[in-house]
Formats: structure tokens, sequence, C-alpha cells
């Protein structure tokens, strides 16, 4: 297979586990050279060494730190020169609570990795930016149609929808696309279901026509599509990646 990303660098925020993991190594068996940031930077060392033949640029940032955010891809640049593909991938997965028994600090965690990250960096890299690039931002189910007891996890993740289809608006005459996908039930780490176990991962099972939860590289498949060539003309698009879902209340991604 043709290494379509041979000449390209891809950021990815989050690449430590789950989906910004596998879409690590997806990318790097495309040829990408990558730059990777996660908050747990032990994870990201162990996910490099899945992909030790591409050029890589490591840190552990906090995507809600504009400064963190803003040093990162300073220090992309001084090391490629440039960035081709960006992918919005950091997040919070939310614990199921009554919105009375929400608290600040929960809003806040919530709100500034999932809104404020893709905010953070989508500002940071723009001016590196050229022709042809293009963002891919993480939402979910849950940023389509509501979830009972996760009204702030749902907030973030129909805002990531809306700024990147303004962002799309925005970049798209100089070039630059802006996508977002939107998982369903996922297996990955912190997937509030797959920790529950039992009757939560077999709930999730049966919650999507395909009757089976998805996995992370089958996200990474879809984001991968979105960078390249065969979607040039996709821009603003939301990506469903759910197996079919059904109308559930169940915990997502």
């Amino acid at each position: 297979m043709a290494l379509e990303f041979q000449d390209k660098v891809v950021l990815i925020t989050g690449a430590g586990s789950g989906i910004g993991r596998a879409t690590t190594i997806k990318m790097a068996s495309l040829g990408a050279s990558l730059a990777l940031c996660d908050i747990n930077y032990d994870s990201l060392s162990n996910v490099s060494k899945s992909c030790p033949s591409v050029p890589k640029h490591l840190d552990d940032v906090d995507v809600s730190s504009s400064q963190e955010v803003s040093k990162f891809v300073s220090s992309t640049i001084d090391k490629f020169g440039k960035i081709d593909h960006v992918f919005n991938c950091a997040g919070v997965n939310p614990t199921s609570y009554p919105l009375e028994d929400t608290t600040e600090e929960y809003w806040d965690k919530l709100v500034n990795t999932n809104l404020k990250g893709v905010y953070n960096v989508t500002k940071a890299c723009i001016p590196y930016l050229k022709d042809g690039a293009s963002f891919v931002n993480v939402s979910s189910i849950s940023g389509i149609r509501g979830s009972a007891q996760q009204a702030i996890y749902c907030a973030t993740k129909f805002a990531v929808i809306g700024f990147s289809k303004c962002m799309a608006l925005e970049l798209g005459p100089k070039g630059i696309r802006t996508n977002i996908v939107a998982p369903g039930y996922i297996d990955t780490p912190t997937n509030a279901g797959i920790v529950k176990g039992g009757e939560a991962v077999e709930r999730m099972k049966n919650g999507n026509a395909l009757g089976r939860l998805g996995t992370p590289e089958e996200v990474a498949d879809v984001v991968a599509f979105l960078f390249g060539e065969a979607s040039r003309y996709m821009n603003g698009a939301v990506v469903e990646i759910d197996g079919g879902i059904k109308m559930s209340s169940t915990t997502s991604k």
C-alpha cells in the first residue's frame, strides 16, 4: 500500500490511549511524521514504541492550557517546519450525574479539556497551516443527541460540532478543511460502560444495529480517510461511527 502521508506532519492530541493511540499507529503505518501529545507522558512513550520507524515529536501537554499548547505547537514547527493535519482527540469521558449533583469542578474539567482544548490547539495551529491542510475533531454521538445525566458532557460535544462547522467556513477559503467524527460505543479504557463492565457492556453492545462495540482502530480508519485526498471535498461534515445507533441513554465513546 502506498504511503499516502509520507511527506506529511500530523499533530495528534490525546495520543496516549484509545482512539488517539489507534490513530497514531494508523498514521504511522501510512508514513506520516507525528507530533504527539498527551497529559500522560508514560502512555505517550508506550505508543511511540509501537511505531518506532517514523519521525516523532513527543510532549506531555494539558490541552486546557493555552501556554502549554502554544509551546508544543512551536516546538513541532521547530522540529518539522510545518503541520499538515491536526487531530483534536484529547478529551474527558463522562461520569453520569443528575445535573444537581454536578460541581463547578466537574464542569471546568470537561469544558476546559473537551472544548477549550480544541479551541487552544486549533488557534495555535492555524498560522502554520497551508492549502491542503485539515483538522479532524472528536465529538460523540452525545454531541448529536442528548443523554440523560450527561448534560455537561453533551454540552461540550455539541459545542465541538458547532465550533468545527464555523472553522470549516472560516478556513475553507484558505483550502483548509475541518471535519468531525462522532464515535458511538467504542471499546476504550476510559469508556464509562467498559469501566463498569458486565451489564453495562451488554447494553452498549445491544444499543446498535451491529450488536457489538466499535474499536478505536475503526475510528482511526475514518480519521485517516478524512485527512486524505479521497475526502478532499468534505468540509464541515459530521461522520457518525456508531454501528447504527439505537435511541438510548447509555454512555457513549
